[in-house]
């Protein structure tokens, strides 16, 4: 069996959900503008330069969660999966994901974004496994607003992903083929781990890379 690994933003979808989600916040009058130009200004900029600091980003990101309670975040969500992210899904990415669902692979997402944002996402591809960052709740099931364990981000996607396999009893070997499709640099680690990979609608450094060590390339927007 293969193993098809999946980025998320940029990557299956045209869009950054972490991105998205804030302007959303700001239509439904959660947020402030200022709280999304911070968004998209600071940390989306060092997170296309590599510097991102996780820790505080996400200390920033996920504080809005913990004002609603389940039921109002899910219902929040449908309505942000219609508006902001199926408009932005190609029909080239999602042969892509039913070509390895057809060829018999076992199918994973694993982004940097919180799992909240990520598994409908994830599973209107039909992907099950999904790795995201993990959120800590409180004793009604809410968000607290932290996260929990490593955060799948750089390096930390290969940490999370060896917890997963371990959660399986299996390991990389067990896999012919591993294939990973991302856009960033910042998947690096990963992309060199997997002995697949693919760069999707990648950035420039991630292009560059690509070409010098003859991955293919593929452009979904």
């Amino acid at each position: 069996m293969n193993l098809a690994i999946f980025d998320l933003d940029n990557t299956l979808i045209n869009c950054d959900s972490d991105n998205e989600w804030p302007k959303y916040l700001m239509q439904k009058g959660v947020v402030d503008k200022a709280f999304v130009d911070m968004k998209n200004d600071k940390f989306y900029q060092d997170y296309l330069n590599g510097c991102l600091n996780i820790d505080e980003f996400l200390a920033f990101q996920l504080a809005p969660l913990s004002q609603f309670d389940r039921h109002e975040l899910n219902q929040m969500h449908a309505e942000f999966m219609r508006e902001y992210i199926v408009p932005h899904i190609s029909d080239m990415a999602r042969l892509l994901v039913q070509s390895h669902r057809e060829s018999g692979d076992e199918l994973l997402m694993i982004s940097a974004t919180n799992e909240f944002l990520i598994t409908p996402i994830a599973q209107a591809f039909g992907i099950t496994n999904i790795i995201g960052v993990r959120l800590e709740t409180n004793d009604e099931g809410n968000y607290t607003g932290h996260y929990i364990g490593t955060p799948s981000f750089k390096e930390g996607k290969i940490t999370r992903l060896h917890e997963w396999l371990d959660g399986q009893n299996k390991t990389l070997a067990d896999y012919e083929k591993v294939y990973f499709y991302s856009d960033s640099h910042n998947d690096l680690p990963l992309l060199k781990l997997a002995n697949e990979p693919v760069a999707v609608n990648p950035d420039d450094i991630l292009l560059a890379h690509a070409q010098k060590n003859g991955w293919p390339v593929l452009n979904f927007v």
